[in-house]
């Protein structure tokens, strides 16, 4: 039996805005077992930013269980919840969120800093291996503005891996790149699933989903669908169809 790292079961989330009440989430509920590479899609208002928020222990539901590698969310404290995102999950942004004066491999070893169990050797250790796993070998000592869009998002894959997470969480992590870095950033999200990474994969690009092995869709705070990709794309094979240049 596969191993179940997130259990959500009939999650609801409520916000009361004024006198209004909105259902942002109305009764989620799916698993994702270890090993799983998930993308969830929905257009704007379908509660697709919330769910990630509470994927990302950011928020907690207002009714319904949200276990996190058997972890119940809703009963942890607010540092809890923190040490829970520092160990547990690996974040990749949209707008790569890395601190711009700071080397790439200064960027990655930033999470480590917060686990005083790891001190500074094996912390470059760390930085270093988890930038090789995505080749980014001699652009360790590059700041943000020395890198391009693609190689900027590789060293935020590299941070969301240092700490060895259950789960890396990606919200449009391929929003602000061309088709061509796209392809080659889904292109190293399923060779890190493929060595047994579990990817949970927020957009809304259906391309993008195509690479994933599952789709959960939701609309109006609520799933709408949830289903397997049999006609999964490789993306290497994707990006080796592209034109060679698409430069005008």
């Amino acid at each position: 039996m596969n191993e179940k790292i997130l259990e959500i079961q009939n999650v609801k989330r409520e916000f009361i805005m004024g006198t209004e009440i909105v259902r942002a989430l109305k009764g989620v509920s799916f698993d994702v077992n270890a090993g799983e590479f998930v993308t969830i899609m929905g257009s704007s208002g379908s509660g697709k930013t919330t769910l990630l928020n509470m994927l990302g222990c950011l928020d907690k539901p207002t009714d319904g269980t949200y276990l996190l590698d058997r972890v119940n969310v809703k009963e942890l404290s607010r540092d809890e919840l923190a040490r829970l995102r520092n160990t547990k999950i690996g974040f990749v942004f949209q707008a790569y969120n890395l601190l711009p004066r700071t080397s790439a491999l200064e960027n990655v070893e930033l999470p480590l800093l917060y686990n005083p169990t790891i001190g500074t050797k094996e912390r470059k250790e760390r930085a270093i291996a988890a930038l090789q796993a995505v080749k980014l070998d001699g652009r360790f000592d590059h700041t943000p503005n020395q890198l391009s869009g693609g190689q900027q998002q590789r060293v935020a894959i590299a941070r969301a891996l240092v700490n060895e997470p259950v789960m890396i969480l990606a919200d449009e992590a391929t929003g602000n790149l061309d088709t061509r870095t796209s392809y080659e950033i889904m292109s190293l999200m399923q060779e890190l699933n493929q060595n047994g990474k579990t990817i949970v994969f927020v957009t809304h690009e259906p391309d993008i989903a195509s690479f994933s092995s599952r789709t959960v869709m939701l609309r109006d705070g609520k799933v709408q669908k949830d289903t397997q990709n049999t006609d999964r794309r490789s993306a290497k094979e994707a990006l080796a169809s592209l034109p060679e240049s698409d430069d005008y």
